[in-house]
């Protein structure tokens, strides 16, 4: 066998190093498969291991750690995906069940200051959008749908 002559021959590596050697070797001998089954045998494992306030804590944790790394077009770029995917997946009644959950939700953690403030945020940037046509088409539109419910309750 051929002897080394490299210094580093004669240091212990560290536990990092090691770790990485076997992360190395292991990602070499095995395939895609092979990392998603055992990735859902520790998940399961873990979910029987650990409770709510759990994944509570180290969804924070990693929340925090991903808003210090990335932007808010990082955030837009998700959520867009998500939505997409989301909206492939579900129906109608899917979105009517989850807005009603959230409607109810902060209704309870809300009073009526945080409508107000939120409807004059809404209100402001509306307006900033929008022109007077289209407050002018809105009105019309309302007008007439109300006419028609008058119409039809003195029938």
């Amino acid at each position: 066998m051929a002897k080394n002559n490299n210094k580093d021959n004669n240091r212990k590596m560290s536990l990092e190093e090691a770790g990485q050697k076997g992360g190395n070797t292991t990602a070499r001998n095995h395939d895609q498969e092979f990392y998603e089954e055992i990735g859902q045998k520790g998940g399961k494992t873990t979910s029987k291991n650990h409770d709510k306030e759990f994944y509570q804590e180290i969804g924070q944790k990693g929340g925090e750690t991903t808003s210090q790394n990335h932007d808010q077009e990082f955030y837009e770029e998700i959520g867009q995906k998500g939505g997409e995917t989301t909206s492939k997946n579900h129906d109608k009644e899917f979105y009517e069940e989850i807005g009603q959950k959230g409607g109810n939700t902060t209704s309870r953690n809300h009073d009526q200051e945080f409508y107000e403030e939120i409807g004059q945020k809404g209100g402001n940037t509306t307006s900033e959008k929008h022109g007077e046509e289209f407050y002018e088409d809105i009105g019309q539109k309302g007008g007439e749908t109300r006419g028609r419910q008058r119409k039809n309750n003195n029938s």
